[in-house]
Order: C-alpha cells, then sequence, then structure tokens
C-alpha cells in the first residue's frame, strides 16, 4: 500500500514537474507582455503626453501616434545600421528583395487562413519566407554561376509571382488584407506590431554588437577574411537573416513596396558625410531617425501615406546633402 502510494506521489510531482515546465515559456511571455504594456503606456506615452504640453501639438499624445513614433524610432535604427553593410558590399537590392518575399509570406499566411482556418500571423509567414529566401539568395550565389544582382532578380520575381498567385486562387479575397502590408499605415500599427518591432530591434542591435568586427571585414575585403580563415559563409548568413528581420518589423509603417528604401537612402546620405565606416554608420542612423519622424508627422498632418511621406523626406534630406557637399 505504500508503495502504491509512492508511486502516485511521483506521479503527482512528475505531472506537476512536466506542467511547471510547459508553463515556464508561458510565464516568461507574459512578465515579458507585463513589463513592455507598461514600458509603453508609462515610459513612453509619459514622454509623448509631456512632449504635447510643452509643444501644444495635441497629437503627440494619441496612443495610436505614439505606437507610431516608436515603431519608425526602431526602423530609424535597425534600418541604417544593417543597410550600411548591405550599400557598401553593392547590395543595396537585397532589402527590396527580401520585402518582395516577404509579400509572398504574408499572402500565404492569409491563404491558409482563408482556405484551411489555420490562424498563421501574416508577419510570421512574412518572416519565415523572407529568411528563406534570403538563404536562397546565398545559396545560389555561392553554389551556382549565377550573379548576384541576378540571384536577387530571380527571387524577387518569384517572392511577388508567388504572392500573386496565392491571391488568385481565393479569388482576390485576402487582397484587402494584403494591401495594408503592401503601403503600410500608421492606424493599423497596435502594441503587437510595436511589441514585435521593438524586439527584433533589439535582436538586430546586439547581433551587430557582438559580430560588428567579422561584419566589418566581410564587407570590406572578403578575400582576405576567407584567408584569415573567418568564416564567411556564417557572416553573410547572419546579415541575410537580420536583413530579414528588418524588413518584416518595418512592413506595417513603410510597406512592402518602400520598406527597403530605409536600408540604403540614409546610408547613402551619411556616405558623404562621414569620414570613417563608423561616423558614417552613425550619420545614417540620424538620417534614418529624422526621416522617419519627420515623415510620421508630416503623414499625419496632410493626411499622406506614412511610408511614402518617410521615404520622400528622406530623399530629400539626401539631395540636400549632396548639394551641399557640391557646393562645399
Amino acid at each position: 500500500m505504500s508503495g502504491l502510494v509512492a508511486l502516485a506521489a511521483t506521479d503527482l510531482l512528475a505531472v506537476d514537474f512536466f506542467a511547471a515546465d510547459s508553463l515556464a515559456p508561458l510565464l516568461v511571455a507574459d512578465a515579458f507582455t507585463g513589463v513592455f504594456d507598461w514600458f509603453l503606456t508609462v515610459v513612453v506615452g509619459g514622454a509623448f503626453s509631456w512632449l504635447a504640453g510643452v509643444t501644444g501639438l495635441d497629437f503627440l499624445g494619441y496612443p495610436y501616434m505614439q505606437r507610431a513614433y516608436l515603431s519608425v524610432l526602431c526602423i530609424g535604427v535597425v534600418g541604417p545600421l544593417v543597410g550600411s553593410f548591405l550599400v557598401y558590399r553593392d547590395l543595396s537590392m537585397v532589402g527590396d528583395t527580401l520585402a518582395h518575399t516577404a509579400f509572398a509570406g504574408v499572402a500565404l499566411a492569409l491563404f491558409l487562413d482563408a482556405t484551411l482556418g489555420l490562424a498563421v500571423p501574416p508577419l510570421l509567414g512574412a518572416l519565415v519566407v523572407a529568411v528563406v529566401a534570403a538563404l536562397v539568395v546565398q545559396a545560389l550565389i555561392e553554389y551556382t554561376d549565377a550573379r548576384s544582382d541576378a540571384a536577387l532578380a530571380m527571387v524577387l520575381t518569384g517572392g511577388f509571382a508567388l504572392g500573386s498567385v496565392l491571391i488568385s486562387l481565393t479569388g482576390g479575397g485576402i487582397s484587402v488584407g494584403i494591401n495594408q502590408y503592401l503601403f503600410g499605415s500608421l492606424a493599423t500599427v497596435s502594441r503587437a506590431d510595436v511589441g514585435l518591432l521593438v524586439s527584433m530591434g533589439l535582436v538586430v542591435v546586439g547581433s551587430v554588437a557582438v559580430a560588428y568586427r567579422p561584419l566589418v571585414y566581410v564587407t570590406f575585403d572578403e578575400t582576405a577574411a576567407r584567408a584569415s580563415r573567418l568564416h564567411v559563409r556564417a557572416v553573410n548568413t547572419l546579415l541575410s537573416i537580420l536583413t530579414a528581420f528588418v524588413v518584416v518589423s518595418a512592413m506595417r509603417i513603410m510597406g512592402v513596396i518602400l520598406v527597403a528604401a530605409l536600408l540604403v537612402i540614409p546610408v547613402v546620405t551619411a556616405s558623404r558625410l562621414g569620414r570613417s565606416f563608423k561616423q558614417s554608420l552613425l550619420y545614417g542612423v540620424l538620417a534614418g531617425e529624422l526621416a522617419g519622424v519627420a515623415g510620421v508627422t508630416v503623414a499625419y498632418l496632410y493626411g499622406l501615406a506614412a511610408g511614402g511621406s518617410i521615404v520622400l523626406v528622406a530623399l530629400a534630406g539626401f539631395v540636400a546633402v549632396a548639394a551641399g557637399h557640391r557646393l562645399s
């Protein structure tokens, strides 16, 4: 009898252990959500409400505008941060390619929901497909005779073609849901979107900080990096995945069509100002931040598309810097 009791107690402890083990990720996620909600409401909301009172700009106190500003502040950092390594390697079109394949990921998620009832988050679908596309591009360059621009063109057109086919298979029924990802929107940026963007931003910044020296080495002298037995393929894979993270996280504000702009334009602008790569990196982030904040403000004041406004402001900054550089 005592043996049965002991066995039952052991089973009960095992069940409790596995239950606790399975609940641990949920508890961590809940804790993170609670901390982020506090940060978004108390820290960000309090700061913007104070700015609204000081400047008299009431829209700074609106929660959806606070989410939009926080989003572009994150995009303004991670876009030029990753874009600098792409531009200096003549891979500026990587962002555009991954953005168009991310569109296929959104279409796939909405297609699965509409046809099979599988509730796959569109941004998750976009991230998975964009990462796969990044790895495919790298494989095409490394293992075939395809040039980098040809590989990018094939993946870009293939991804967009897949997305259009998936839309047609539903008779266009999912096209309405896709439009917000194609063109971006201020009003539809949710707490979850901002949380995803902040999380990805932390991952991108942390990864670049840890792998900064290998990334710079491969960017400016890949041949020497291979000769010194640096794992160039791993560095290239990391850069591709980080680019996919940036593209997907910025989709809700910028839209698929324009998301690659903040990977390129601030970096090109900064290249005319910085005397070293680190300076260019810093100026690129500043240019991205200015373009993002000014673009969102203009978009709200004049009822314009946020993504388009941000890109036009970034282009205006480039023209101003280029003109000033030429006249000096």
